[in-house]
């Protein structure tokens, strides 16, 4: 691998939800940990509180969703979306399927790895966003399921 390669290499997995990673070729072997740092302390402070006011509850987030109740699924690497295992079988999942946590709904092939993304929830799938063979970024939406 030449220098450029592995820049990229460091990038895409800085970006990625992996923890660590290795690839082997024929004259080399490359492993990237990724270092765990500590979450930054979140330090609160409270108003003076009136003898009447009661605390308010803080929001609490509310994630992406489309208006039919669907959640959107993003790309955790930049790549090249796979809807099926090879070329000559059958999707992963089609609109309607009805999917399973950790069941592997598409392939995103990143620096010739090929990544199998797994839905995070039980749920349906309403929408698929990407063409198989099409180029995704991080963050892109690529599934809505609907959970069930």
């Amino acid at each position: 691998m030449d220098p450029k390669e592995i820049r990229e290499l460091i990038e895409l997995i800085s970006r990625s939800n992996f923890a660590s990673f290795e690839l082997e070729g024929k004259d080399f072997k490359i492993k990237l940990v990724k270092e765990r740092t500590a979450a930054p302390a979140v330090v609160a402070v409270e108003p003076a509180v009136q003898p009447a006011a009661a605390p308010q509850p803080a929001p609490e987030p509310v994630a992406e969703s489309h208006p039919n109740g669907a959640t959107p699924l993003e790309s955790p690497i930049v790549g090249t979306f796979y809807r099926a295992p090879s070329p000559d079988s059958a999707p992963f999942v089609e609109i309607g399927t009805k999917v399973n946590k950790g069941q592997v709904l598409c392939i995103v092939e990143a620096m010739k790895v090929m990544n199998e993304i797994e839905s995070e929830i039980d749920a349906e799938v309403v929408e698929i966003l990407v063409k198989n063979g099409q180029p995704v970024e991080f963050g892109e939406v690529m599934f809505r399921l609907r959970p069930s």
